[in-house]
């Protein structure tokens, strides 16, 4: 896999989006330190973090819906995300919307 200029070898896609933020800077992706991240588990963003640090109680138990340009709906569409469990740190995803 390759990201620019830049070859990973060895490192297929979904190794490489492991460990990477939702809507983080490309170049600097990681999780950064007193940020609170859980898990998107399935759909199109499988595998990203996704900070709730300013997360809303409601958010955090009802769920959200994530722009994203490679779901079901393309450019616009948004794919939505629900907590597993009650104070739960992964996220399943739950279908495509436009």
């Amino acid at each position: 896999m390759s990201v620019g200029d830049v070859t990973l070898p060895g490192m297929d896609e979904l190794e490489f989006m492991r460990g990477r933020v939702y809507g983080a800077d490309h170049d600097d992706p990681g999780p950064r330190d007193g940020r609170t991240y859980v898990e998107l588990a399935g759909g199109p963003l499988d595998g990203l973090l996704l900070d709730v640090t300013d997360h809303g109680e409601t958010e955090l138990r009802h769920g959200v819906g994530l722009p994203t340009e490679i779901g079901r709906y393309g450019a616009g569409g948004r794919a939505l995300y629900m907590p597993r469990g009650p104070g739960g740190r992964v996220y399943d995803w739950r279908g495509d919307v436009p």
